[in-house]
């Protein structure tokens, strides 16, 4: 698996399977098939691959560290742009169809609509992580600065699991589902900075012993 990962055909996999959404919703869209309400349709359907693409983009180190596949690593920025890529493909349905450009009325929908402000929230959050998502952005603000910026993914994640249950109201089953597996997430990174923390405290006690 490791070296098939590391092949030079695993990304263009990764890149046409990411596209694959993308490409059933312009299949229907061709076909009429986009259901009664098809603004309303398209804003669901990128708003789950928005989620979907982020839990990926999340899974990538547990996956790595805990599947011993150090090679997932090279798909990670990869699914994180198409989830800003879905993100922004939902924003301009809401933007175009759904407020007809209507930027001035679009702002009040983000002040009165929590729903709305929530996602909205992680939308511009994702901006910058897209932006600084290359090589030449990791030199020019150092790795730990750059690490700092890019751990906002979380609160992307969590804000895009609120914005989903709050839009939903009533069958909440699916961003129930969606904040279960972000949370396991968090709850395994959070295990793994307390490991790192004792350790470091450990090594720094025998340290002094020695000393």
């Amino acid at each position: 698996m490791g070296k098939f990962l590391a092949g030079k055909w695993a990304k263009a996999l990764v890149f046409l399977l990411s596209c694959v959404p993308l490409l059933g919703l312009i299949w229907r869209g061709f076909h009429n098939d986009l259901t009664a309400n098809p603004v309303e349709f398209l804003q669901h359907q990128t708003g789950d691959w928005t989620l979907r693409f982020l839990i990926f983009t999340l899974c990538i180190t547990p996956f790595r560290k805990v599947l011993n596949l150090p090679e997932l690593i090279r798909f990670r920025r990869m699914l994180g742009l198409f989830a800003f890529f879905y993100v922004c493909l939902h924003f301009l349905t809401y933007l175009g169809p759904d407020q007809s450009f209507n930027f001035a009325g679009m702002l009040k929908d983000v002040v009165k609509r929590p729903f709305i402000t929530v996602g909205f929230a992680a939308f511009v959050l994702l901006i910058p992580l897209a932006i600084t998502s290359t090589a030449g952005w990791v030199r020019r603000l150092g790795g730990k600065r750059w690490q700092a910026l890019h751990r906002s993914i979380y609160l992307c994640a969590v804000l895009g699991v609120i914005h989903y249950y709050w839009l939903v109201k009533s069958d909440v089953r699916e961003p129930l589902f969606y904040a279960l597996l972000v949370g396991v997430v968090l709850l395994w990174r959070f295990t793994e900075w307390l490991a790192k923390r004792r350790a470091a405290a450990l090594a720094h006690t025998t340290a002094v012993r020695t000393f």
